[in-house]
């Protein structure tokens, strides 16, 4: 067996694998095929146990048979036939994500439509990042004020996954942007050339007419706030339809004043 076995060991516990499943396969790969009681005896497992995890070895396609007179020999399958388990993952994920989207649509409770006042706050990367991912089950189109873009706080993967979400929702999206925001655009794809979403307009406001300090978006009876500057991230979500709507026509207000973002940079 190879002298460093850790990175098995580790690599099969992100699959949700035992310790012995990669000691199993571990001996089956320095050994050759072996019968069951060799087995046993080259990992020092009680053949009850070793049965047990011979099936899960199987249902994982890392195990192959082999039937000769009177006996079966085990045998280590190919260790690339783990991509056919992370693609078994990737679409049980898919579903999940898909089967979330009903349950939240069917289960709404009340407390979700409330004319009351509900406000939520967050902090740090993860608590942001969940307001984004709120803002995916928007109904209304969204509006933002943008002191920069998101992707380069939140990474490269996120921002992907948010937007092949909202582009699968058809979501619509306008927003105003000023100085900061497109230096942060311009710096971003000079490095990188991702997804983008299907259906974004922006206008751009000059500092000297209207000063971006942070970013806010609007949707539905939601009012966000993000700050994510000088080492201080956190965000704010307000729940109230009159504050909301509101906050559409300060959008609107500045929105007419806005100018083609063409000459300044696109998202």
């Amino acid at each position: 067996m190879p002298n460093d076995i850790e990175p098995m060991h580790q690599y099969f516990a992100k699959l949700g694998l035992e310790r012995e499943i990669a000691d199993i396969y571990l001996v089956l790969q320095a050994y050759g095929p072996q019968s069951l009681l060799q087995l046993a005896r080259n990992t020092k497992l009680e053949r009850t146990r070793l049965y047990r995890l011979l099936d899960t070895l199987t249902s994982n396609h890392l195990l192959e048979i082999e039937t000769h007179y009177k006996r079966k020999l085990y045998k280590a399958a190919p260790i690339s036939n783990l991509q056919i388990l992370i693609t078994e993952r990737e679409q049980e994920i898919r579903d999940l994500h898909a089967g979330l989207s009903e349950l939240q649509s069917r289960y709404q409770t009340a407390s979700d439509h409330s004319p009351l006042t509900h406000v939520q706050f967050y902090r740090g990367n993860d608590g942001v990042k969940q307001m984004y991912w709120n803002q995916t089950k928007a109904q209304s189109e969204s509006l933002s004020i943008l002191y920069e873009n998101m992707q380069g706080r939140t990474n490269l993967a996120f921002f992907e996954r948010w937007v092949e979400r909202c582009n699968a929702r058809d979501m619509k999206f306008r927003s105003i942007v000023g100085d900061h925001f497109l230096q942060t655009q311009q710096t971003w794809y000079t490095k990188h050339n991702n997804e983008k979403l299907a259906h974004w307009e922006g206008r751009y406001l000059p500092d000297s007419a209207f000063a971006i300090t942070h970013s806010s978006v609007t949707y539905d009876d939601v009012v966000a706030y993000y700050n994510w500057k000088d080492g201080e991230i956190f965000g704010l979500e307000i729940y109230n339809q009159e504050i909301a709507d509101s906050q559409r026509q300060l959008f609107e207000m500045l929105w007419a004043q806005g100018q083609s973002i063409a000459g300044h940079g696109e998202k």
